[in-house]
Parts: structure tokens; C-alpha cells; sequence
């Protein structure tokens, strides 16, 4: 008589954490990091020294983790009718509503306590910084295109990369914001958006089929039959509106090499999501932080004493 198999034991808190926050999938915090280090290296002119690009690296991987528990309370009951999300902890229960928010609440206490090494400016974006972040989740059932909402969120770091470096230690007014976070900094900001609204509306064209069942909004449903060609054109927005700036700023070969390894990455991507196969999209998703990477390099290298 054979022995009775053994009982698998259950995954660990810590596990389960790691699960919560897609430690596995760095994809996520990567593609915040490129533009917020990008736009970092362009407000200090160059490197912008060891703390703030620990406090900025740091940040970006705390926040985006703690976005990821928020996101996974408030579509825990949309999550468990789409195949790639049902197992997420939350979903399947093995974490509660309340476990999931404490860990998204620490983590977020964490990131805070980076922001508060420093200036008064940073320290107040961080609000409605947070504000969007939270937000978004909640986003996709009052707006037709909720990776717009998505955008920002994943924008808000470039204001901040400039407030951190231009800010000072003084007031936090309106007038020192002005002075601090130039119109082209903005500008990177609607730049990055683009970019935002190109991949992950490639990540919702993934799962398209099974937001309609569910009755979600998203750009690929919005967009219909023009999501192919509606992706290329925000990559292009995207970027035209960094290059333009770049230039501008005096960037040049270094920097055009960058964008120049991104628009291929971007023609590739066309390939891969013209037939709107799941695998296809999900694939031009999870790579497109080398997009970034390439544009963040070409400013470090145009950037670095010669």
C-alpha cells in the first residue's frame, strides 16, 4: 500500500507579500524608474549625486509596490474573473482586505519617510502624488480611458526628480514650484504620459476579451479597432515630445543614439502586438521598460563629463 502524498506546505507571509507587491515582476517599478531617474539627471545637469538618486531609486520600487496592494483590494472582485489575475493573493484570499492595505500603508510610510530627506516642495508634490496613485485604481469604472490617470500617476515622479534638485531648502508656494520645475519639465511629464498610454494600453489589449464580460473601461476597449495604431501613435508622441526637449537642452549624439534604440524597440513592438494575440501584447508590455532604459541611457551618456 503506497504512503499518502505529502501535504504541500502553505506559502509563507513573506511569500505571500512578495506575491502582493510583483517582487518577481520588476517590469512594474522599472518602467517608473527610467523617467523619474531620467528627468533626475536633467534637472541636476548631470549626475545628481548618491542620495537623491537612492532616495528617488528607493522611492519608485516602495511606491510602486504599495500601488500594487491598493490595485489588488480594489479589483479583487473584477480579478477573479480574468485567468492571469484570479491567483493574485488577495483575490484567492490568502491575504484580507486589511493585511494588503497595512503592508500598502508601511510601504508608502516608507517611501515618505525618503521625501522627507529633502526640501519643503518635494515634500508637499508627495501628496497629490499619492492622492493620483491611490486614485487610479478606481479610476477604470467612471473613465472610457483610465491608463490617461495611469499616466500621471506614473508621471509624478519628473516634478519631483526637479523639486528635489531646484527646490532649495525654502517655501513651498506656488511661486517656488514655478521656479523650480521649469514648462519643459512639464513637458516631459505629457511626454511620459504618452509613453504610459502606449504600453499599458498594450496590457489591456490582453485582456480585452475579459474586461467586456466584466464590464470594464479601458483605452484598448475605447479604442477598438484603432488600438494598433493608436499605441504607435503615443509612442511617437512620446517620443517627439522627448526628443524635442532634449534638443533643446542641448542634449545631442549620445542622446539621439538613445531615442534612436528606442524607436526600434518601438517598430519591434509593432510587430508583436499587430495581430492583438495575448502573447503578443503581453510580451511588447513587459519589455517596454527597455524603451525607457534606452532614453534614460542616452541622457546619462550625453550627461557624463567628457
Amino acid at each position: 500500500m503506497s504512503a499518502a502524498p505529502a501535504q504541500a506546505h502553505p506559502p509563507s507571509r513573506l511569500t505571500l507579500y512578495r506575491q502582493l507587491i510583483r517582487w518577481d515582476r520588476p517590469a512594474g517599478w522599472l518602467l517608473l524608474l527610467w523617467p523619474t531617474l531620467g528627468a533626475l539627471w536633467l534637472a541636476a545637469d548631470g549626475f545628481p549625486g548618491w542620495h537623491l538618486l537612492a532616495v528617488f531609486t528607493l522611492g519608485t520600487v516602495l511606491m510602486r509596490s504599495a500601488g500594487c496592494c491598493i490595485n489588488d483590494v480594489a479589483d479583487r472582485e473584477f480579478d477573479r474573473h480574468v485567468k492571469r489575475t484570479a491567483e493574485r493573493p488577495v483575490t484567492r484570499g490568502a491575504v484580507s482586505v486589511k493585511e494588503a492595505l497595512a503592508v500598502g500603508a508601511v510601504l508608502a510610510l516608507a517611501a515618505f519617510a525618503l521625501v522627507l530627506t529633502t526640501n519643503a516642495l518635494t515634500i508637499a508634490l508627495s501628496f497629490p502624488a499619492l492622492a493620483i496613485a491611490v486614485a487610479y485604481p478606481y479610476a477604470k469604472r467612471f473613465v472610457s480611458m483610465p491608463q490617461a490617470v495611469l499616466g500621471v500617476a506614473f508621471s509624478f515622479g519628473i516634478p519631483m526628480a526637479f523639486t528635489a534638485v531646484r527646490g532649495g531648502h525654502g517655501a513651498w508656494d506656488l511661486a517656488a514650484l514655478n521656479t523650480a520645475v521649469p514648462w519643459w519639465a512639464w513637458g516631459l511629464l505629457v511626454g511620459n504620459l504618452f509613453w504610459v498610454l502606449a504600453y499599458d494600453t498594450e496590457y489591456a489589449m490582453v485582456d480585452r476579451d475579459d474586461d467586456l464580460k466584466i464590464g470594464i473601461q479601458t483605452s484598448a476597449i475605447t479604442l477598438g479597432r484603432h488600438d494598433v495604431n493608436a499605441v504607435m501613435s503615443f509612442y511617437v508622441l512620446y517620443l517627439l515630445t522627448w526628443g524635442s526637449i532634449g534638443f533643446e537642452q542641448g542634449l545631442g549624439v549620445p542622446f539621439a543614439a538613445g531615442l534612436a534604440a528606442a524607436a526600434v524597440q518601438v517598430a519591434w513592438h509593432h510587430t508583436l502586438i499587430k495581430d492583438r494575440s495575448r502573447d503578443g501584447c503581453f510580451k511588447a508590455f513587459r519589455l517596454n521598460h527597455w524603451v525607457g532604459f534606452a532614453v534614460f541611457a542616452g541622457i546619462v551618456f550625453d550627461l557624463s563629463p567628457h
